[in-house]
């Protein structure tokens, strides 16, 4: 029996957005790769620990609580009412493959937003309390956010148009990551007396950079999985404004660094690329080739503010999680109000898209702060948010894990030695 045209367009479907899920669950390798480079090596079996409870435990509370909540019957324009654990009513959806396969894939997007934040507060949360940040974030802050954008609330019926996720992603990922640094506070001896910030070197810059590659290669399901179709014509196009914008805001960021400061940057640089490619996600089936490379040298260049601005405010961000998806993603959805080739105020469709893009950024930004905000509070109610500073000095990978990422014995008992040596100090001058 020969298979019908649609069952062969169905199962061309269902293989593209499983493999697209695949590529954007690969991603979280490169959160890992990336994370642990930038952090110093006492911490970076923690980094790792902390993304496979992204991956596990983010899952599991999306499956139970959060698909339902983005995703089920829209409940007056705020949350979906359905659909939790997989069950009850989803008809509405009207899916062009199994209900499986699409929340495979939306589960693989709820991942990614959580390690957003984990980068901004490496090297001094408590782990147990970041178990609980976990369940908030998958549960409640990001599936009612992605429930006004994406699934039917009243964001999606203004007309905001964020294709994978500059805003619901990024830019929700990215406040919720400047709210949960503030909290935390900077890092033992990141700022001196007078403010100053103090450079914590990376403990592996080829192996953030090799983060970073799987990110950018993750992108490409990012971005052209969320056409949701293997047959959509715009997914070629939608690949080569990825790829121009992340080499645009990674080649503005190496020229600048060159010329400013005589050398080029290497975290600025991965940093620059990374932001292209958070810029041009809300727009990457919208704007033109030539957009595209704008929106990634100025994704770039507001990175390189951004952390500035960080830095001159003593908030302590390791990673960038801030400056690259929080405002590079705000960029982003704003580029869509002003180049949409249908509907961009520069190509005659007025000002009604910017309008729409400007008021979901704020409120996507606005409700991710204040909810991590009040979240980590109440957290702290339970478990303390911030780690000791003898767990900091140790390393968090001892502290919380029991081990070291590799045999480095003699660097720990030298720690611990002049940890007892102080103690001991501090006891004979009371």
């Amino acid at each position: 029996m020969n298979p019908s045209i649609d069952t062969l367009v169905t199962g061309m479907d269902t293989v593209w957005i499983v493999l697209s899920a695949a590529m954007i669950l690969l991603m979280e390798g490169g959160f890992a790769l990336l994370e642990a480079g930038f952090v110093r090596y006492k911490n970076s079996v923690n980094i790792i620990m902390k993304v496979f409870a992204d991956i596990t435990i983010g899952t599991l509370m999306f499956y139970i609580l959060g698909f339902g909540l983005m995703y089920g019957k829209d409940a007056a324009g705020l949350i979906g009412s359905s659909g939790f654990m997989l069950r009850g009513d989803l008809g509405h959806l009207k899916l062009p493959v199994s209900l499986d396969t699409y929340w495979l894939f939306q589960a693989a997007f709820t991942i990614a937003v959580i390690s957003i934040v984990s980068g901004a507060v490496a090297e001094r949360i408590n782990f147990r309390a970041y178990l609980l940040y976990i369940l908030l974030m998958t549960g409640l802050i990001y599936p009612i956010a992605g429930h006004w954008a994406w699934g039917g609330g009243w964001l999606t019926q203004l007309g905001l148009q964020d294709f994978a996720g500059s805003a619901v992603i990024h830019a929700l990922g990215g406040f919720s990551a400047l709210a949960a640094a503030l909290i935390v506070g900077p890092r033992k001896g990141k700022f001196n007396a007078s403010g100053i910030s103090t450079i914590a070197l990376p403990s592996n810059l080829p192996l953030a950079s090799v983060g970073a590659f799987l990110l950018w290669f993750g992108w490409f399901g990012f971005n052209a999985g969320s056409t949701l179709s293997a047959t959509d014509a715009r997914i070629g196009h939608i690949a080569l404004t990825t790829m121009l914008s992340a080499a645009a805001g990674g080649a503005v960021t190496l020229v600048y660094t060159l010329f400013r400061y005589q050398r080029s940057d290497a975290p600025s640089v991965i940093n620059g690329s990374l932001a292209g490619l958070v810029g041009i996600t809300a727009g990457c089936a919208f704007v033109s080739d030539g957009t595209a490379i704008l929106v990634g040298a100025v994704s770039g260049m507001l990175m390189m503010a951004a952390t500035s601005w960080l830095e001159a405010r003593r908030i302590d961000d390791p990673v960038g999680a801030f400056p690259v998806h929080a405002v590079s993603g705000a960029w982003g959805t704003l580029a869509v109000g002003l180049f949409d080739t249908e509907k961009g105020l520069f190509y005659g469709g007025g000002a009604h898209l910017l309008g729409v893009q400007a008021l979901g950024l704020v409120t996507l930004a606005a409700w991710g702060f204040a909810v991590t905000w009040v979240g980590l509070k109440l957290i702290g109610k339970l478990v303390p948010v911030r780690s000791t500073e003898e767990e900091e000095e140790i390393g968090l990978d001892i502290s919380y894990h029991g081990i070291m990422a590799a045999d480095r014995s003699h660097e720990f008992i030298d720690q611990l030695d002049h940890l007892l040596s102080e103690a001991d100090d501090e006891h004979r001058n009371h």
